[in-house]
């Protein structure tokens, strides 16, 4: 009986660590008080676990703010320099990988390895990623051994084993194949999941209390996050937006189907479509990225009729799928996120609201913003990161080996 009075107790405390350590990382709060009101502890438990957190080197203090005839409140803040974490986005044209303080602002260059072949071996891209993350965290002057974690973000289902269809990869263990270079195992979850997380963490998606992040590149995904629990904190779900059917008779999907809505919106899909379009011109430069800038570039600068056109069907198609999300589950947040969506994002975002207006259920639709993402080119990677420090606030900041 003693035993299992002291494992609840130890709990207890663990439980209160991860919720006062979240809302502080967060930023939900940022003084004693507002963490004892929003959490419901009485002052002492916040105080002890406060300190505790001070004491591990987790949370500071971080100056003071007046209060209504009352001594001064000492700010809290989460310390950025308690550790650090890794995101990698393994993408269909590239694998980059970041190295982030454990708060996920940037603390390297990304490493970026472009991939030649879409569907390269799982233990080429393992070495591929150890030889990446050796690199960026020798630049920073620290060892992979010293991380508090790696986060992968991978197009399709993760955990354990992976299953991505776009790599050619089923039930491919790569946490298995990275633990011995890592001497830990790393977080492994879907791309669109992590990067919709990262967006309502730090980006665009912050404060809403639905919001669709969707992530476009070659293909097109997305993730739903949604306000969950009594403390109101968003879980993101993966959604495979990009595979739902606008036309019965459209062009054959990698996936199999017809006419689903990657087929147009996707970066290789537009580029095609332009190829195929009169008075097209080849590019420039090199690469799927650049030929997706120039396109755009050529739209929008040099006014050319045939970019212009495959753009406004590339905007009239992104946002009829807005639409079909807003009439499936009225967001009040649309994020247009991902290498494809920051390039096409200026270029055409006053057409698809304009698509939106047209075509989404009125009611729902005017409680629906439409934004870009506000995490750049490492957003994916940075949403990778996400995953690690997922996983430590919920152990209430406690490492591996404690």
């Amino acid at each position: 009986m003693t035993s299992r009075a002291q494992k609840t107790t130890r709990d207890l405390r663990w439980h209160n660590r991860s919720d006062v350590l979240t809302r502080l990382y967060l930023r939900e709060c940022t003084n004693r008080n507002d963490l004892a009101r929003a959490s419901g502890l009485s002052a002492a438990t916040i105080s002890n676990v406060v300190s505790d957190l001070i004491a591990d080197g987790l949370v500071g203090e971080n100056g003071s703010q007046s209060s209504a005839g009352g001594r001064p409140r000492s700010l809290l803040r989460v310390r950025p320099d308690f550790g650090h974490v890794v995101g990698v986005d393994i993408g269909e044209t590239e694998i980059r990988v970041g190295l982030f303080d454990w708060t996920l602002q940037p603390v390297a260059d990304d490493e970026v390895r472009a991939v030649a072949t879409a569907q390269i071996p799982p233990h080429e891209v393992a070495d591929q990623i150890l030889s990446e993350i050796a690199a960026v965290t020798a630049r920073a002057g620290i060892t992979p051994d010293g991380l508090l974690g790696v986060g992968i973000g991978v197009p399709g289902a993760g955990g354990s084993v992976i299953h991505a269809p776009t790599l050619g990869w089923s039930a491919v263990p790569l946490a298995g194949l990275l633990r011995a270079g890592l001497g830990f195992a790393p977080d492994v979850d879907n791309g669109a999941m992590a990067l919709g997380q990262a967006e309502n963490w730090r980006g665009a998606a912050r404060g809403a209390e639905r919001a669709v992040t969707l992530l476009l590149g070659i293909g097109a995904g997305g993730a739903l996050s949604m306000t969950a629990g009594p403390a109101g904190r968003a879980r993101s779900f993966t959604m495979e937006w990009g595979h739902t059917v606008v036309d019965l008779d459209g062009p054959t999907c990698r996936c199999g189907a017809r006419g689903c809505l990657e087929t147009y919106i996707g970066a290789e899909a537009i580029l095609a479509r332009y190829a195929a379009t009169s008075g097209s011109a080849p590019f420039d430069g090199d690469g799927v990225e650049a030929h997706l800038a120039e396109l755009v570039a050529r739209a929008v600068k040099q006014q050319e009729p045939a970019a212009g056109a495959v753009l406004d069907d590339t905007a009239r198609y992104l946002g009829i799928g807005i639409s079909n999300l807003i009439n499936l589950v009225a967001p009040d947040r649309v994020i247009l996120s991902g290498w494809a969506g920051a390039l096409l994002c200026d270029a055409l975002l006053p057409a698809v609201r304009l698509v939106v207006r047209q075509h989404a259920l009125p009611y729902l639709q005017e409680f629906t913003r439409i934004e870009p993402g506000e995490l750049g080119p490492s957003a994916t990677a940075l949403g990778a990161a996400t995953l690690p420090v997922a996983r430590l606030l919920a152990d209430g900041g406690r490492r591996g080996d404690e």
